[in-house]
This record gives structure tokens, sequence and C-alpha cells, in this order.
């Protein structure tokens, strides 16, 4: 969810991630992918904040375990930079991501789209929901943009930077190389989707990427969490905490 063609390494990387998440020979969660020295974030850098809304917190439609946590640890993040991005999924009724959509399919299956292998989800963010609204604890009152993914009818956009069929672009891209924001620190939901493709595609678009795993957390579907950090590692993205930041 920039490339030179269709068929670009990060996409077959995703298409190996999708097959293969549950293979159990990927580094221990534990391990740092790079062992960062105090950040002090300037004029050239971003706090991506992605999806913290209800749907993805308990209670949502499709909660992250323990989601409402990164919360203040983003709150905290975001007296520390001056830019500051908020993202949004925003899906149409009856999108082509939903189980609902597909007679006979349950959620957190998968099926074969246009663009490859779809995870089907539970109805969710859909737009104008209370659902899809962003949490109401975030207090980043700075905060310079919303940008909004996944409102075509049929891909979905896990990447705040591009959709899952590898050509669409969300613009943000754009936003943030008009502005001169190089660096990018990610974090919010989920770990192992949203902000796993958006930091491999923010790296294959020439920026340097971390994200800050404490500010995250992860669905995990048959091992997912530890093969997006092995994705995001082979793409260049660095792991780091909020710590790290001074």
């Amino acid at each position: 969810m920039k490339k030179v063609n269709t068929e670009s390494s990060v996409m077959r990387g995703r298409r190996r991630f999708l097959q293969c998440a549950s293979a159990a020979a990927i580094m221990p969660l534990g391990l740092r992918l790079a062992n960062a020295a105090d950040i002090t974030p300037g004029p050239d850098s971003v706090l991506l904040v992605i999806d913290v809304q209800n749907c993805f917190l308990p209670g949502g439609t499709l909660p992250v375990s323990d989601g409402d946590q990164i919360i203040p640890v983003i709150n905290a993040l975001g007296k520390k930079f001056e830019n500051v991005v908020f993202t949004q999924d925003w899906h149409t009724p009856g999108h082509a991501s939903f189980a609902s959509s597909h007679q006979g399919k349950a959620p957190f299956e998968t099926i074969e789209m246009p663009y490859g292998t779809q995870v089907l989800w539970p109805d969710h963010c859909v737009q104008g929901s209370t659902d899809a609204q962003l949490a109401d604890a975030l207090d980043i009152p700075h905060a310079q943009l919303i940008i909004r993914k996944g409102y075509h009818d049929e891909v979905d956009s896990y990447s705040t930077f591009m959709e899952a069929d590898g050509s669409t672009k969300t613009g943000l891209t754009g936003y943030l190389q008009e502005r001169g924001l190089s660096k990018v620190y990610a974090c919010g939901l989920a770990t192992d989707f949203c902000v796993s493709w958006s930091a491999q595609d923010a790296a294959a678009a020439g920026m340097s990427v971390s994200v800050i795993e404490d500010a995250c957390r992860g669905i995990d579907l048959d091992g997912s969490v530890q093969a997006a950090w092995k994705a995001m590692a082979d793409a260049g993205v660095s792991r780091i905490t909020s710590d790290d930041i001074a």
C-alpha cells in the first residue's frame, strides 16, 4: 500500500508479506532494527500519526489490542514536533475490503483482487460515522493536516502514501516534499498494516523513516507483526522508541 513499475520491489515485498506472515524464522520482536542516538526533531521532521480512530480502539468495529494505550505517548511526542500530520481511514459503505461485501466470506479471510491479495475486514471506519472519527483523547492542536485514505470503493489503502493498487496516490508524498519534510517519524495503528505499509512507501519515496515502536500497536494475524518489522527493516526503516526522541 512510487514505484518504478507496477511490480516494483516494494510491491513484491508486500505480496511476500501477506503470503508468508506466519513464517517462524523472523527476528524476535524485541530486537531493535536500529540503535538510535538521541533525536531532536527539526523543521524538516514530521510526526505521522496513523489512523488513531475510534474504530481501532477498544469498543470499535476493528479494535487493536491496547490501541488506546498509545494515545498518551503520541500526545507527548506531539509536543516535540513542529510538524504533525494525522491520517484517517475513510471507507465507503460496502467497501470492497469488507467481508460483508463478499458472499460467504468471513472477516480475516483473504481474496484475490486485481491488485493482489486482500485481507477482508469487518465493516469499519465508514465515512461520517462516529467509528471513523479521530480519538477524542488525541491532543495535538498544532497538527497541520488530516489526510484520508481508503475512500475509493474498489481498492484498499493501508498506506497513507499510496493505495494498494500501487498507482493511486493520496497526495501525502507531494505535500511533505513541497514543505521540505524529509524525516518521517511514524506511529499509530496498526503496526502490521497501515503503519508498516506507510513506512515502506515513505522510504521508497526517498525519505528518512523511523517507526516509534511504543507509540504503535498491531493486529498480529498469524505472525504479521514480526513479518511487518522484518519488511520495514528490509526497506531501510529504523525502529526506535519515544525515549530516543529528545
